[in-house]
């Protein structure tokens, strides 16, 4: 009998639910504060490289500087701001993690995005210009209001 081939979760997949896992249990310790996020989202940064990292380290700082409010977290092991440490807002995921030719900024339903019936939740990011950052930084001021 022929072998088949497994139409199952690919080793990227695998990983990032192991720390997705990782994350869970650290959400459930007794006292997380938003400064263990901010530690464990800078940490995800800095293990990124070229222009993953000079993006998303931009990201933070219009994210942090825009939206007061949102704490940093990670996120199926990607950098993420969410509503007091629990439903996230907005993630960054790098090309490498997502195994992509760009990285890409993403907001989840709990954004305050909508625009008629369609609206994008996903951006594509190749470089930041200032053009970017002040699209991004509207972009968030509008996901919060």
């Amino acid at each position: 009998m022929p072998e088949k081939k497994s139409s199952g979760f690919s080793e990227t997949e695998r990983k990032a639910m192991k720390e997705r896992a990782k994350e869970l249990a650290a959400e459930h310790r007794a006292n997380r504060k938003r400064a263990d996020g901010e530690q464990d989202v800078l940490a995800a940064y800095e293990a990124m490289s070229g222009s993953d990292k000079e993006i998303g380290l931009k990201i933070h700082k219009i994210v942090t500087a825009t939206a007061a409010d949102l704490w940093p977290k990670t996120w199926y092991g990607m950098p993420a701001y969410s509503v007091e440490g629990k439903k996230v807002v907005c993630f960054y995921q790098s090309a490498e993690k997502g195994e992509s030719r760009y990285a890409t900024l993403g907001f989840t339903d709990r954004a305050n995005l909508d625009e008629g019936n369609m609206w994008s939740t996903s951006y594509a990011l190749m470089r930041m210009t200032a053009k970017e950052v002040r699209a991004i930084t509207e972009l968030v001021k509008k996901a919060v209001s």
